[in-house]
């Protein structure tokens, strides 16, 4: 085993009693390997990074995924508390919830289905491929080294398709149902402490807004634009029998509120993406937003016009109903990091290279690649001095903050230099390394894959 960085060392030691000793040391080659390693992201490739191309039991490493018994969740929670660490106390806590595809194909992936593919997708043109879908839920964390919020991966959940359910004879679970499922455990994880669940028009379900109020959490999604909304039930008379109405007058669609949003609405700026800010027309309003056989739930919808028309009039609704407008649309931005984090893994961490076939070996890869984004943002959290050159500049191109490419980077030199040279007496001696070690460290340079 490689003598890692203690910094490392730390991040990882929480994880160590989800395992055997046998297996917890096993785990962390294929951590640091992966982590090390250049294209696709397979086991021999993570073997390959760590010097063990010669390792003749490499089946035991290969059991770490599709054979050793130890809990995703649990390993989920653990992510969670420390990442919760690095909340300042003034911010809330405020997760982003999102689906994405994972392109891949094989007859041994059960779990597989026909899926449309968002990033090759346009709005003229819609693409689908075979691939294994995957529910992802993040947490909105302040980094030092950039100005925008990054979404950092902490419960990652294999959602089977419709064909995959059929043929082993389960029962359908819808998007509502499997979100239900996650906010129920991260509900469980906090205990009682407020957040914020932040997703996109697929998770705009009163079912889901109901969920959230019971377990101590504010919904902020977008909302349909001919929404059945309600105004509030009036009293009812005393003495009168019955029962009491649920809603009372049925409100105006918002389809048919845009021109008065456009010339009566308050303007406000708001931070929008890229840091840039950006100046709304906005038209707000509580209401009770019902669908028959659903009890109605109290909602604040906002309908936003762009003053400039380069935007189609938009809507959203949260469940906190003394949230203002324009921290609405700001919070329902942030969504935006976790597509970002998305791209960084399959750019970065080799998400959609990995080859597994057995059925837990898949279910447990992905979630622990996105895992390993966050980990990478926990170690260089905590080596503050590298943060102000932390964004790799050139001559030729300035960058203006590091992104998640610098801090894989960042991870992969520690690891490489105090692990292969050993440490002189001065910065004026030469570095020595050994002949192994230097062979080790030119057979990864050398590698094109």
């Amino acid at each position: 085993m490689l003598a890692l960085p203690l910094t490392i060392v730390a991040v990882l030691e929480p994880f160590a009693v989800l395992f055997t000793r046998p297996t917890w040391a096993h785990a962390q080659v294929l951590v640091i390997g992966t982590l090390l390693a250049q294209g696709p992201r397979t086991v021999t490739a993570a073997l390959r990074a760590m010097g063990l191309s010669g390792e003749r039991r490499f089946e035991r490493y290969h059991r770490v995924l599709n054979r050793a018994r130890w809990s995703g969740l649990r390993g989920a929670q653990i992510l969670l508390g420390l990442l919760l660490a690095l909340l300042p106390p003034s911010l809330p806590i405020v997760m982003v919830i999102d689906e994405t595809l994972e392109r891949r194909f094989g007859p041994r992936i059960r779990a597989k289905g026909v899926y449309r593919d968002a990033v090759r997708s346009s709005r003229g043109k819609v693409v689908t491929c075979l691939g294994v879908e995957w529910r992802v839920m993040a947490l909105m964390v302040p980094v030092p080294w950039s100005q925008r919020m990054w979404a950092l991966p902490f419960l990652t959940l294999l959602i089977p398709s419709k064909q995959a359910d059929s043929e082993a004879g389960r029962r359908r679970r819808t998007t509502v149902e499997w979100s239900v499922v996650m906010v129920r455990l991260v509900a469980r994880w906090l205990g009682r402490r407020p957040w914020i669940l932040i997703g996109d028009g697929r998770y705009a379900c009163i079912q889901l807004g109901w969920e959230c109020l019971v377990n101590q959490a504010t919904l902020i999604s977008r909302l349909r634009l001919d929404a059945r909304l309600f105004a509030k039930a009036q009293p009812v008379p005393p003495g009168r029998r019955g029962r009491k109405p649920q809603k009372g007058a049925r409100l105006a669609k918002l389809a048919n509120r845009v021109e008065e949003a456009r010339t009566q609405g308050e303007a406000v700026t708001v931070s929008w993406y890229r840091g840039q800010r950006k100046t709304l027309r906005v038209l707000s309003a509580i209401a009770l937003w019902h669908t028959p056989g659903i009890t109605p739930l109290p909602i604040r919808w906002v309908l936003v016009v762009d003053p400039e028309g380069r935007l189609p009039a938009q809507a959203f609704f949260t469940t906190a109903l003394t949230m203002t407008p324009a921290r609405v649309i700001e919070l329902f931005v942030w969504r935006w990091s976790l597509e970002v984090t998305f791209e960084e893994t399959r750019r970065h961490l080799g998400v959609e290279t990995q080859r597994q076939w057995s059925d837990l070996a898949i279910a447990r890869t992905t979630p622990v690649l996105m895992a390993l984004f966050s980990l990478v943002c926990l170690m260089v959290h905590r080596w503050r001095e590298h943060w102000p050159t932390l964004a790799r500049s050139s001559a030729w191109t300035l960058k203006p903050e590091a992104t998640f490419s610098d801090c894989l980077a960042l991870v992969r030199r520690r690891i490489w230099g105090e692990t292969y040279f050993d440490s002189s007496a001065s910065a004026q001696d030469p570095v020595q390394i050994s002949p192994q070690r230097l062979e080790r460290l030119l057979d990864q340079l050398a590698a094109t894959a």
